[in-house]
C-alpha cells in the first residue's frame, strides 16, 4: 500500500514537473519606432521617468534644467526673478479624437508645496508653443519654463491634458514626479 502511494506521488511530481516546463503561448512584442538618441543639452539632466496619463493625454518629462539665472532669446536676455526651471516635455494624444492642448495651463509644484504657473514671457522669448491641437496619436516635444524662488526645488509637474468626454473641465490635473 505504501509503495502504491509513493508511486502515485512520484508520478504526480513528474507530471507537474513536465507541465511547469512547458511555455505558455506568448503574444509577440508590439513593434516600436526607432527614434534616434539625442544628446542632452549642456545645462540639462536627462530624466528616465515612466509616462503618466491625464485624461487622454500622455506626459513624459524627459529633461530638467534648474537654477538658470537668465534666458537668452533671439532678441533679448531675460533675467529670472528667482531662478528659471526648464522641463523638456513630450505629450502624446491617446484619445479617440483631438484636444486643444494648452502649454500655459501646466504647473510646477515645489518642495514647499507651492504651485508655480508657466512663465509666459520666458515661453514667448524661447518661442515655445501656446495652444495647439493635439490629435490622436500625435506626439509633440517642447520646453516649459517656470520662474521659481531661488531656494525652491521642483518636485512635480502638475499636468493638464485637456477636456475629455468624461471630464469636460479637467480641473484636477495629474502630478508627474520629477524623481
Amino acid at each position: 500500500m505504501r509503495i502504491g502511494i509513493f508511486r502515485a506521488l512520484a508520478a504526480a511530481a513528474l507530471l507537474l514537473a513536465g507541465c511547469s516546463g512547458e511555455q505558455s503561448p506568448r503574444t509577440p512584442p508590439k513593434p516600436v519606432y526607432d527614434l534616434p538618441a539625442r544628446e542632452v543639452r549642456p545645462d540639462e539632466t536627462a530624466l528616465h521617468l515612466p509616462p503618466v496619463l491625464n485624461g487622454e493625454t500622455e506626459f513624459a518629462v524627459i529633461g530638467l534644467a534648474a537654477g538658470l539665472p537668465s534666458l537668452t532669446g533671439s532678441h533679448t536676455e531675460f533675467e529670472a526673478k528667482g531662478r528659471f526651471v526648464r522641463l523638456r516635455l513630450v505629450v502624446t494624444g491617446k484619445g479617440l479624437s483631438g484636444i486643444l492642448f494648452d502649454t500655459r495651463r501646466q504647473q510646477l509644484v515645489t518642495d514647499s508645496g507651492a504651485v508655480i504657473a508657466v512663465d509666459d514671457q520666458a515661453m514667448t522669448i524661447k518661442r515655445q508653443p501656446g495652444k495647439f491641437e493635439l490629435g490622436r496619436g500625435v506626439r509633440v516635444e517642447f520646453d516649459l519654463y517656470f520662474d521659481l524662488p531661488e531656494e525652491a526645488k521642483p518636485v512635480a509637474l502638475r499636468a493638464f491634458g485637456g477636456p475629455t468626454l468624461t471630464d469636460m473641465k479637467n480641473l484636477t490635473g495629474t502630478d508627474v514626479k520629477l524623481t
